[in-house]
């Protein structure tokens, strides 16, 4: 086969193409320059090309071989080169040059057209001393990468700003996986892209940590991000505690601490959560907590550091995020006051429907203790939500200082994070494509096809890493477990 001829390193034919508005246009030098899909085998890159390029290819090849009659589009001495109109003609007749070049053999193997391809150079990246006008950008998967129709998509199991949560089961072994479909356009026209990215940043760094999802593969097509995440099937904590309104103080304090110990984690990387709340914690089939949804984790704050951007769900916002001051990673330690709160109450602590009220009381309104709850679990609280930062608990120490408090004087930390700890409840999982614990407003919605077709073609996650917006966007690991 094809792909056999390239592990034994006997050269394959290549497939080249120029998607469709794939071109960058440079206003202040006057070009367009073009992205040229190459494919041999398992092997796919791309490389920028100007026109001016394939102009000089072309007057090379046609001294060369003047009897096969090659043509490109003329120069265009007036007129606008920006035109989309004249730019979509130009690249329809540079695809068929190069496409009839690579489908004739004496063409194909000829060394201008090998190294316009760059087909010689292909086990390595670009030349970063290369000068910037003659660059060619280059990117090579050294694994095979993911791509929808590797997937079968079964279930949509949840829905989010971007798009949707759907349960698919990868085609080569069977296994299940949660993926996240964002819309690119969406992301875009609210100019959100650097907190996807900074999602999967952070999804990159979770693997380690046994409460936080895990990535296995990203990728994208011309319209769509894929992540490709751990299928948890116990549900969210949200939709548990909506059967049961409240969890019994010993099942909230195992809940707490596994998220405290995650929190601790992305801490320790200096990245703040910023968002908590029971909808993105999950429960796996076990009944450890998982906690899900980076998008607005922020990178780089260390303990010592702050940012002030507004952002977060209203009922668990720490008061410096609603004052717009500058805040650090204690905003995780007051929203993981606000979860606790809501897990031996049923509500979180200053809840209102006005939200203007609700501010207010965040802001203003002491913490009421009510009856239901140990001294302990209230001392933990009260230093979890006090309002000033500066002297909340975890503003010296971070998670050292929760840790140390006496609610979690039975909790043997070193166990907990080896998941030693039996968990206080297991969900109700019957298979590992178990979807009882999702919400049916979700399950019982039907899967469309646009989910694993692109009407321009599906494209590689390597081919569209040209797209500044999302550049460096896939990921596959290097290991076996890979699309081989």
């Amino acid at each position: 086969t094809q792909d056999q001829r390239v592990g034994a390193n006997i050269p394959c034919y290549p497939n080249v193409s120029i998607p469709c508005y794939n071109e960058q246009r440079d206003k202040k030098k006057r070009y367009t320059v073009y992205k040229v899909m190459v494919n041999v085998g398992r092997h796919e890159w791309f490389v920028f090309r100007r026109y001016a390029e394939f102009d000089k290819l072309y007057n090379t090849l046609r001294k060369l071989f003047p009897s096969l009659n090659l043509k490109i589009p003329p120069k265009r001495i007036f007129g606008d080169n920006f035109d989309p109109e004249f730019i979509k003609q130009r690249r329809t007749g540079l695809h068929e040059f190069i496409q009839r070049l690579v489908s004739h053999p004496r063409l194909r193997n000829q060394p201008d057209v090998r190294a316009f391809l760059q087909m010689d150079k292909s086990q390595n990246f670009s030349d970063p001393s290369e000068d910037e006008d003659d660059k060619v950008n280059m990117t090579l998967s050294k694994i095979e990468r993911a791509k929808p129709t590797d997937f079968d998509f079964l279930k949509v199991i949840g829905k989010g700003s971007f798009g949707k949560v759907l349960l698919a089961k990868r085609k080569l072994d069977g296994k299940y996986y949660a993926i996240k479909v964002l819309q690119k356009r969406v992301i875009l026209n609210r100019r959100e892209q650097k907190h996807i990215m900074a999602e999967r940043n952070v999804l990159l760094k979770n693997m380690k940590h046994p409460f936080l999802v895990g990535l296995h593969y990203s990728f994208q097509t011309t319209d769509k991000l894929y992540f490709v995440l751990d299928f948890v099937n116990g549900g969210e904590l949200f939709f548990h505690l909506q059967k049961e309104q409240t969890f019994p103080e010993p099942r909230a304090k195992f809940y707490i601490a596994e998220m405290a110990s995650a929190l601790g984690y992305l801490h320790s990387l200096n990245i703040v959560y910023r968002d908590l709340k029971p909808e993105n914690i999950l429960l796996d089939s076990e009944g450890h907590i998982v906690l899900t949804d980076f998008g607005l984790c922020k990178e780089g704050i260390s303990q010592a550091e702050t940012t002030s951007t507004f952002c977060g769900t209203p009922e668990y916002l720490a008061p410096e995020v609603l004052r717009k001051q500058p805040y650090d990673n204690t905003v995780d330690w007051w929203c993981l006051g606000s979860v606790l709160y809501e897990m031996l109450f049923g509500l979180p602590p200053f809840y209102s429907r006005d939200t203007h009220e609700m501010y207010d009381n965040i802001l203003h309104k002491p913490l009421m203790m009510r009856p239901g709850a140990s001294n302990t679990a209230w001392s933990l609280l009260q230093a979890l939500l006090e309002k000033d930062g500066t002297h909340r608990l975890g503003s010296r120490d971070d998670f050292n200082e929760i840790k140390a408090h006496y609610f979690f004087s039975e909790i043997n930390w070193d166990d907990l994070e080896q998941r030693k700890v039996p968990p206080p409840f297991t969900p109700n999982v019957n298979s590992p494509h178990d979807i009882t614990n999702f919400d049916p407003e979700f399950t019982g919605e039907t899967v469309t096809n646009s989910v694993c077709y692109t009407e321009e073609s599906i494209v590689n996650a390597i081919v569209m890493e040209a797209d500044d917006a999302f550049l460096g966007f896939s990921y596959a690991p290097p290991s076996d477990d890979s699309f081989l």
